[in-house]
């Protein structure tokens, strides 16, 4: 008799909360701050405010970052609540994109399911269990 193999998958239930844009970006330290205002403006970056590895940056100046558990990924987030390949993050000049890529428990922009959103600086983006801030520098 053959075997089968199955792969078993769950979603899991990770509550909302609410979002205070300007109450995130206040609470970044003064290192992050300086590190924000030195990225020029095709550029920007994630900060990991809440979860697994808090205070983790990834620079984004890539046209594309891709997002996901799998070590193939550009931002790689470790944690079976993160899906192999989540999602990515497509620039254009000063503009990002965030596009879910079908993973099983969703891509969260300021508690709003998305399967794409154009992202603004103080955005929080949660993959999994990791709530991320989206900074960009906005003084030019």
């Amino acid at each position: 008799m053959a075997e089968i193999e199955y792969e078993v998958t769950s979603t899991i239930n990770l509550g909302l909360r609410s979002v205070d844009d300007s109450d995130a970006l206040e609470q970044l330290t003064s290192e992050e701050r300086n590190v924000i205002s030195q990225l020029n403006p095709e550029s920007a970056m994630l900060i990991i405010h809440r979860g697994p590895n808090r205070g983790e940056r990834f620079l984004l100046d890539s046209p594309e970052t891709s997002i996901g558990r799998s070590g193939e990924n550009d931002v790689v987030l470790d944690d079976v609540t993160v899906s192999r390949k989540h999602a990515n993050i497509r620039r254009a000049g000063e503009r990002f994109e965030l596009i879910d890529l079908g993973s099983l428990n969703g891509t969260y922009v300021n508690n709003n399911s998305i399967a794409r959103a154009t992202l603004t600086s103080g955005d929080e983006i949660q993959f999994g269990k990791f709530h991320m801030l989206f900074v960009q520098n906005t003084k030019k």
